[in-house]
């Protein structure tokens, strides 16, 4: 068997609704992340994934991840990771791209990076010993973590710069799923929130 990653991005944080960039800021789930972790977790445990048996789960330690994890019924098996943490966006921790435009106009985060963080090169490396870790054995993985980490992922995992995550928007409390076609690293599903709909 290929070995798969399954992406769970965790809930609806303030910040994320307001779309201030949240990296190693502890920020709590509100109540419709709660909500929205609890719907994906019952997803997650309905057929086709069954509850994922024998998949090895990862969270980044951060309580909005840890927390839709463990709303999502899989805190018992998962162990927290610190290469799954969010992109620490150094000097623009809790702004907004509009708050970081007024200065920079052309500013790309996926091009240009954040001052007083961490680089590109850094969160592409934590990106390619994720990738590494789930390509290991004869098993999927799901992991909990957040919206650029797992964008990164998403790139490195299809053997692209980091800088194509600039391409594939996350939302909140989705599910992925990076897989194969015809040999080759493959998004199998993206940014799927099937779960949310009413």
């Amino acid at each position: 068997m290929a070995p798969r990653i399954l992406l769970a991005r965790h809930g609806q944080t303030q910040w994320s609704v307001q779309g201030n960039h949240t990296g190693r800021t502890d920020i709590p789930l509100l109540d419709a992340g709660r909500e929205g972790a609890k719907l994906l977790g019952e997803r997650l445990h309905r057929e086709p994934w069954g509850g994922l048996p024998g998949v090895e789960v990862r969270t980044s330690p951060l309580v909005r991840a840890s927390e839709t994890c463990a709303i999502a019924g899989f805190g018992d098996r998962a162990q927290p990771w610190d290469a799954l943490m969010e992109f620490d966006y150094g000097d623009y921790e809790g702004l907004t791209p509009a708050q970081i435009k007024a200065d920079r106009p052309d500013w790309l985060i996926w091009r240009d990076g954040v001052p007083g963080g961490e680089t590109l090169a850094e969160l592409s490396a934590r990106a390619d010993e994720v990738v590494a870790w789930a390509r290991s054995a004869d098993r999927d993985v799901l992991v909990f973590a957040h919206g650029h980490i797992l964008r990164a992922l998403a790139a490195r995992w299809l053997g692209e710069d980091v800088s194509f995550a600039a391409r594939i928007r996350l939302e909140p409390t989705s599910l992925s799923v990076l897989g194969w076609a015809y040999g080759l690293p493959a998004l199998e599903r993206w940014n799927d929130t099937g779960h949310l709909d009413r």
